[in-house]
């Protein structure tokens, strides 16, 4: 299994209104997409800024590739992160789990 990292930075004035967004558009897209085990938002006050980290678990390679695109190691963005994030990474980290 391959666990998929991605990290984002939002004001923490927009922290609530962003979770509520990942929760209703991003969740349900890699819970949709075939060979997605798991999806999960981890969240982090830090000041005037909140981090957020996507952890998401995949049976495969092929499977990330299926959500994200040829490239895996690119982030996958949607238009709606303009209005929240303060900065575009533009990698992903990608690690083999086991139990």
């Amino acid at each position: 299994m391959i666990a998929r990292m991605w990290h984002g930075i939002t004001p923490t004035e927009k922290a609530d209104e962003y979770l509520a967004f990942l929760q209703h558009r991003a969740l349900p897209d890699y819970r949709g997409t075939a060979g997605n085990v798991a999806a999960y938002i981890l969240r982090r006050a830090d000041g005037g800024v909140t981090h957020f980290t996507t952890l998401t678990y995949w049976a495969s390679l092929q499977a990330i590739e299926a959500f994200a695109g040829a490239d895996i190691s690119r982030a996958k963005y949607y238009p709606e992160d303009a209005a929240f994030l303060l900065e575009f990474e533009p990698t992903v980290q990608h690690s083999e789990l086991y139990s």
